[in-house]
């Protein structure tokens, strides 16, 4: 199915979502209270500055992604490296509000951002009739991350100060990941493609250039679907600690559950891949958010230990499919010739749309909403996203020229 360097690229695009892990929400979220504590902040302060930090790093990283359709992949990769390793050093060394900000705005800006930006347009733009299994191989390793780090961070967390364990990640991102980036795509230039009989195919899709795909209502309905996920998960990762509380978790318990998450998301992420390229990213995106919805139901009505497993484990369905919907969808839609510039703008969307769940959550928990009445608030988006794709299904095609 893949040839050399196709193997290249999926084990690049792996290796890379694992390490955007160290600015994703989950892994930030367990260090909400270690924080929080050392700095004498609220939740709700914790939310506001987390969310105004992924805004300004969303608003950044559409200006940003957007070069990586300007310069081979090595190159951009060094300096997402480079970016990656400098920010996690300043975030150990957070010592104020204002070093707050500036920590996480880096962290979600290199980590979440670019290093997931890089990984999904360099496999998008190279594979064309493998891509849906392209992307959920890549996207594999992000869930390997998220069935490892949190328990393993909590277990570090009890004999190692959390600034320390910052460093550490600093020098292992700048010692692993250059050599990474060196040995599996040195040879990728912007025009090299995946080796298939349809490569003709893709002349004969219309190339959106950005400009032209904020044009296109299709674009604002996809985009209310695709955001789900990312603002009702982060939402649930960084304020895990209130979940636990309100429900009566201990904090291994919600540990535990996120291997669930990722057994789940693991799963859904081969099978996706699969029927991706089978029958589209278009046709499946009208499932995409439907465990989701599902998951508010069980944080509202069960208290249960167990219900945590249930939770997280719907969660990550919905995250194997959003991961590679997210990336595939738009490629099969608008074409790949700028798929680095129109990735650029929907992932700075999804960083966006995690302020947006980070901050709603804050304020919510601060004007003493219940975790069940923010189940309800999630729940209700989440079926209004559906209706509205259902009612657009069938013009969700490509334009030939």
């Amino acid at each position: 199915m893949f040839k050399s360097l196709s193997l290249k690229v999926i084990l690049f695009g792996f290796i890379f979502t694992f390490f955007s892990s160290f600015g994703q929400s989950f892994f930030l979220g367990m260090f909400n209270s270690s924080i929080r504590e050392a700095l004498s902040i609220t939740h709700g302060q914790f939310g506001s500055i987390y969310a105004s930090a992924t805004l300004l790093s969303s608003i950044v990283l559409v200006w940003i992604g957007k070069k990586i359709d300007d310069v081979n992949i090595l190159k951009f990769a060094s300096y997402v490296t480079i970016f990656l390793s400098i920010s996690c050093f300043i975030f150990s060394k957070i010592s104020s509000v204002i070093f707050l900000f500036i920590g996480i705005f880096l962290m979600r800006l290199a980590g979440q951002g670019l290093t997931t930006h890089t990984a999904t347009t360099t496999i998008s733009r190279f594979f064309e009739k493998n891509r849906g299994r392209a992307l959920s191989i890549g996207w594999l390793g992000l869930s390997l991350a998220e069935f490892i780090l949190p328990v393993l961070i909590v277990f570090l967390l009890t004999f190692i100060e959390w600034r320390n364990l910052w460093i550490s990640i600093s020098l292992i991102v700048i010692i692993v990941l250059p050599i990474v980036s060196y040995t599996l795509v040195k040879e990728v230039k912007l025009d090299t493609r995946e080796n298939t009989n349809s490569a003709k195919d893709l002349k004969e899709i219309r190339q959106w250039k950005r400009i032209e795909v904020l044009k296109d209502y299709r674009f604002y309905i996809i985009c209310m679907t695709m955001l789900a996920m990312p603002w009702i998960a982060t939402g649930s990762f960084v304020y895990q600690s209130f979940i636990t509380t309100s429900k009566g978790w201990g904090p291994y318990i919600i540990a535990q559950s996120f291997m669930a998450y990722s057994i789940f998301s693991v799963i859904t992420l081969f099978v996706s891949g699969f029927l991706i390229d089978k029958f589209t990213s278009r046709k499946l995106l009208i499932y995409m958010n439907i465990p989701l919805f599902f998951a508010t139901i069980v944080l509202f009505y069960f208290d249960s230990p167990i219900s945590s497993f249930f939770f997280l484990g719907l969660v990550g369905i919905s995250n194997g499919l959003a991961n590679v919907l997210g990336s595939s969808t738009w490629a099969e839609i608008y074409g790949v010739k700028y798929i680095g510039s129109i990735k650029a703008l929907t992932t700075a969307l999804m960083v966006f749309s995690t302020a947006f769940g980070t901050a709603l959550f804050g304020i919510l928990i601060d004007i003493n909403f219940t975790i069940e009445q923010i189940a309800i608030v999630s729940g209700s988006y989440i079926l209004l996203s559906i209706i509205l794709l259902y009612l657009v299904r069938d013009k969700l095609n490509p334009i030939y020229i």
